[in-house]
């Protein structure tokens, strides 16, 4: 079973030498993790993001591995970004990393961060991301956050995901939830007509969508007009 290892790093220096150990330690592909909360009101996005591309470079420089590069949905322009890191090594992207938002606790006045598991409704972001990186940079795509049902990994795929990451839904559900899952995609592909997952991986992508502008737009008053209380 091939192994991806996930690296987090805080330095230039940092990121290499992990990466080799990792490399070293058998790992079959690196997934880098790219978590950077900005604060600084004097760093542009255009220094954030030349950072982030040199530390692709660097690492995919330094290892023979296939490099993923774990984004956050928080750039200006992803496509733009996805195209320089695609250019600078990477061999893919995942869809996305998830912030752990802090809380207040207004008697003791202090500032806590809790671990909130994932639902389906985080997978709406994923699926407009998807659906562009997928048909405008054409790199090896891969979905965290917010696949819980067949339906939800269905979705992913038809806007270009290649693969498919589990981590709340398994511990809530245990590690069996994955052969569950697997026959229930195996049922629907049958159903539908479907001879490989090849046939239906990006076919909703932004090239591909009956209405791709549908992706591109906020759609803000149709939503307000059509929307009916559950």
């Amino acid at each position: 079973m091939p192994v991806v290892a996930s690296l987090n790093g805080r330095t230039r220096g940092g990121w290499i030498d992990y990466a080799r150990r990792i490399e070293d330690a058998g790992a079959d592909a690196l997934e880098l993790n790219l978590y950077d909360v900005v604060t600084d009101p004097l760093r542009s996005c255009a220094d954030v993001e030349e950072e982030l591309v040199g530390v692709v470079a660097a690492v995919t420089h330094a290892v023979a591995l296939p490099v993923a590069v774990k984004l956050s949905p928080f750039h200006t322009s992803l496509p733009h970004l996805a195209r320089r890191m695609q250019a600078a090594g990477a061999a893919g992207f995942v869809l996305f990393n998830r912030f752990f938002e802090p809380d207040l606790d207004v008697e003791a006045l202090e500032v806590h961060t809790h671990m909130r598991l994932s639902t389906s409704r985080e997978l709406g972001l994923r699926l407009r991301w998807l659906a562009v990186l997928s048909g405008t940079v054409g790199a090896d795509l891969a979905v965290t956050g917010g696949v819980h049902t067949v339906h939800d990994a269905i979705k992913a795929m038809m806007c270009g995901a290649g693969a498919v990451q589990l981590v709340a839904s398994l511990i809530q559900n245990g590690t069996g939830r994955i052969d569950e899952l697997r026959r229930e995609l195996a049922a629907w592909l049958e159903e539908h007509g479907y001879t490989s997952l090849r046939q239906l991986r990006g076919s909703m992508d932004i090239t591909r969508a009956p209405d791709p502008h549908a992706y591109e737009r906020a759609n803000y008053v149709h939503m307000l007009q059509t929307y009916r209380l559950d």
